[in-house]
């Protein structure tokens, strides 16, 4: 087990004073059989009620209605969480649907279906031709190619950090061979609903201890779970090349990027000059181990 301390602050600044609508929040965890919330609290600024519920996939979600106007909008998530490893290990599938083109069970379509209907367009076929151009025999064991295709993104297309919010298009990044976390994830997402694959963007944060090794870390992440036969979601994170690997702590996942934003929300006036500042911390807590 490891246990992690994370504190995620999003501070937006603007010329003049605006008012707030409500705000959606995505900043905390599900507990799972992976993950184990121990703290979590928020700091709001200006004062505000919030309220928790869960969205149609599950997932925690804050509304929070800042109540004054102000030329700031300050969010800071704390959280403590135990994660408990569990990397990727040999498997032996025994189950034909796992092969090349993949094949779900009945009950398993019907709740996949809006995971495997693409979002975005492919004009020209251009993400068509780029698949197939890693496509193996007919009959590959899937996670074979799903973990060639992590890695191919991870290999063939720059990296950069993009401060700016928004997901490029598949197209988009395939034209400029380059991106950031979340613009590879969606890649790999959109591209594999097109081979009948349900995938689903997801959204959390990267540990490392390196984090000058690792792209994404110490930052907000995102990332790809893909769902088979046998198996269930499996996580694969393009721009590392990394699945099913233990750093990464899942705090959303949606259907498109926009739906699993961190913080969205609406603001009334003329805000001027605006910035946007986000700084995100993933540390090692060492409080168990000084006290064992």
């Amino acid at each position: 087990m490891t246990r992690l301390r994370i504190r995620h602050e999003t501070r937006y600044s603007y010329e003049h004073p605006v008012r707030f609508g409500p705000q959606r929040l995505m900043l905390r965890p599900r507990d799972s059989h992976a993950a184990r919330i121990v703290e979590a609290t928020l700091e709001l600024s200006p004062v505000g009620a919030s309220r928790w519920v869960y969205d149609a996939l599950g997932n925690c979600v804050c509304w929070y209605t800042p109540e004054q106007e102000a030329n700031e909008l300050r969010i800071v998530s704390h959280l403590l969480i135990d994660r408990f490893p569990a990397p990727l290990s040999p498997l032996e599938i025994g189950d034909p649907h796992t092969a090349t083109p993949i094949v779900y069970e009945r009950e398993d379509r019907t709740a996949l279906e809006p995971f495997m209907a693409p979002a975005t367009d492919d004009e020209g076929a251009g993400l068509l031709t780029w698949l197939r151009n890693h496509m193996g025999r007919s009959d590959e064991p899937a996670l074979d190619f799903l973990l060639r295709l992590n890695s191919a993104i991870h290999g063939e297309f720059e990296y950069g950090r993009r401060d700016a919010e928004g997901t490029q298009t598949p197209a988009e990044t395939l034209r400029r061979g380059a991106g950031t976390c979340r613009d590879f994830a969606w890649l790999m997402v959109e591209g594999l609903r097109r081979l009948g694959y349900a995938a689903r963007f997801v959204t959390g944060y990267l540990y490392s201890e390196k984090v000058s090794k690792v792209r994404g870390a110490g930052a907000t992440h995102a990332w790809v779970e893909v769902f088979l036969p046998g198996l269930g979601w499996m996580e694969f994170d393009p721009t590392n090349g990394l699945a099913e690997s233990p750093d990464l702590i899942a705090v959303a996942s949606a259907r498109t990027p926009a739906q699993a934003a961190p913080i969205s929300g609406s603001i009334f006036g003329d805000p001027g000059t605006c910035h946007l500042d986000v700084k995100v911390d993933v540390l090692i807590d060492t409080s168990l181990s000084e006290a064992a």
